[in-house]
């Protein structure tokens, strides 16, 4: 199967914790004013890659913490990105995802069932769209404030939201 990417970073610092492989994908449907990542919306741009030919690129990068799945919005390709999470939980690597959709929009949606199957194997999503009015320099790793910062494992296993504690260096690598 293949993947829309509009590229990569091999290391990162600045997208999740640690040294990260940033993922940014192609296409996005929520075109959030004040977006940075405005090139990445057409889903017809970019460039079309296997996904195993990522997953080795992934794997072949020395020195990272985990990976970190940008865009556009990498749950509007979510059946690759499922096929993508999927190969790279196998290796036991850190998943990060960042999606302008809400965790409860993808789990009650009928028209997200592909995003909701993703979701079992990335640690953490980072969900809601960016709001320009509500910018902040002070959220970790998110840029507006209505982002959250969700431990899908511990979310999973209550059955409600578990938000990640900013104050502590578990950042669920």
């Amino acid at each position: 199967m293949k993947i829309q990417i509009a590229g990569y970073e091999r290391h990162s610092s600045v997208n999740g914790p640690g040294v990260r492989f940033v993922l940014f994908t192609q296409g996005c449907p929520h075109h959030c004013p004040g977006c940075q990542n405005q090139d990445t919306w057409d889903r017809n741009l970019g460039e079309s890659m296997e996904i195993e030919e990522l997953v080795s690129l992934i794997l072949s990068t020395k020195y990272i913490d985990g990976v970190t799945l940008s865009g556009g919005d990498p749950l509007y390709q979510a059946e690759a990105i499922h096929i993508l999470c999927k190969e790279l939980k196998q290796k036991n690597i850190n998943i990060w995802c960042y999606t302008g959709w809400t965790y409860e929009a993808i789990q009650s949606s009928p028209d997200l069932v592909a995003a909701k199957e993703a979701l079992d194997d990335i640690d953490v999503l980072v969900d809601g769209p960016f709001v320009l009015s509500l910018l902040s320099k002070d959220c970790i790793y998110r840029g507006s404030s209505n982002q959250r910062l969700i431990d899908l494992k511990k979310s999973k296993e209550k059955g409600s939201v578990i938000l990640m504690d900013e104050n502590s260096l578990d950042y669920g690598l």
